[in-house]
């Protein structure tokens, strides 16, 4: 008896450390990015080097196991939004949380800008149950007319890459800087971003109609999109934010090979 008495408390202390570990890493993480050392980690963790490495390798498994919390608490606040009497306000309200928590998390913003960033294979189940959670609350919201029919969770997930980086650029991250608010709005039913068949329609009743449809259309130059027709000043390169910034990490990928 003493002798299970003696394993389960090691086994309950191996918890206990292991959350330490887990609690001191997500703050470090946040705050300063991967740059901290799991040794830096261990003393604020107010345990030894040893013990984090017991449980967390290397570096790498750290991140995993922060990042799968992460997205296993974004999961529990997409499942809180389940049953809301409106789902369109329900699914703007949780895409709105997401931007604009995301930015006061330096490792989460390294990891997005990061080609390659991402430990894949361990957060896989952590992001397929996101994926899932995210697409209920867009499926439920379009039943709603709350959404523009034609998107899906990739757009949205997309739409939180290029927001997320727009939000970086605010001194209160917390707050929706204006263009990512247009961003968001563009997810609306609408005439925020160009439908192909309705700009058809518009053209073809206008004077000069022909030249029009002969005219070669702009496009984005990161999805191929068609782009909205230009007023005055520069033209339009990309179709939304989460395109030039898809377009930006194309280039500094290709800059540096």
């Amino acid at each position: 008896m003493p002798v299970q008495d003696a394993s389960e408390r090691s086994r309950a202390d191996a918890r206990r450390n292991r959350a330490r570990v887990l609690d001191a890493a997500r703050r470090a993480f946040a705050r300063e990015g991967a740059a901290v050392s799991l040794g830096e980690i261990a003393r604020r963790a107010g345990v030894g080097a040893g013990t984090v490495y017991r449980h967390f390798p290397t570096k790498e498994s750290l991140f995993e196991a922060v990042m799968s919390q992460r997205i296993e608490g974004l999961v529990r606040l997409a499942e809180t939004y389940g049953d809301a009497e409106d789902p369109g306000a329900a699914f703007f309200d949780f895409v709105t949380k997401v931007i604009t928590s995301a930015p006061d998390n330096k490792l989460l913003c390294e990891l997005l800008d990061a080609e390659d960033g991402w430990p894949r294979a361990a957060l896989l189940s952590s992001g397929r149950r996101f994926e899932a959670a995210l697409r209920s609350l867009l499926a439920a919201a379009q039943r709603d007319g709350a959404v523009r029919p034609e998107l899906d969770e990739a757009d949205v997930q997309l739409l939180f890459t290029g927001c997320v980086a727009m939000q970086r650029l605010q001194k209160d991250p917390s707050r929706l800087a204006p263009m990512t608010a247009l961003a968001i709005a563009a997810l609306r039913p609408g005439e925020a971003v160009t439908n192909p068949a309705n700009d058809r329609k518009i053209r073809d009743e206008s004077a000069g109609a022909a030249e029009n449809r002969n005219a070669a259309r702009p496009v984005c130059g990161a999805c191929g999109r068609p782009l909205a027709t230009a007023g005055p000043g520069r033209p339009a390169r990309y179709c939304s934010a989460a395109c030039r910034q898809r377009a930006y990490r194309r280039r500094r990928g290709a800059a540096a090979k």
